[in-house]
């Protein structure tokens, strides 16, 4: 049996905010962004140059989502970003003026710092050894 993770959804408020923020600032890429209904879209976006796991950018339904918006692990770190030019990818969190939450560390699997994004969720952004 042969089986891969295909999307990881992520609650927002907003579809376009969201969009904006993970094209704009984090230089994801927009796969698909299908209009379901009046209030409901299928928008997809990963990092560029993946084609594996994707975000599946999900506007919350109701009260009970909306409170989950930003805290989905319990303020635990939620996703984990590689990249293969950590101070290029340090240097765009910096610049588009992303919360980082603790400075950049050595660990023994690579250099990682831990930020936000602009709900609140924490990252991993890590180029492993």
């Amino acid at each position: 049996m042969k089986q891969h993770l295909v999307n990881i959804t992520l609650l927002v408020d907003d579809y376009d905010r969201a969009i904006e923020f993970f094209t704009w600032k984090l230089h994801f890429e927009l796969v698909e962004d299908t209009h379901l209904s009046e209030t409901k879209r299928w928008v997809v976006v990963r990092p560029a140059g993946n084609e594996g796991c994707s975000l599946l950018l999900a506007k919350a339904a109701d009260a009970e989502q909306e409170s989950r918006i930003g805290n989905q692990t319990g303020g635990r770190v939620f996703l984990f970003l590689h990249t293969d030019d950590f101070e290029r990818d340090y240097k765009n969190l910096l610049d588009n003026a992303i919360t980082i939450v603790s400075e950049p560390r050595m660990e023994s699997y690579g250099k990682v710092v831990v930020f936000s994004d602009l709900y609140g969720n924490k990252w991993d952004l890590i180029q492993p050894l």
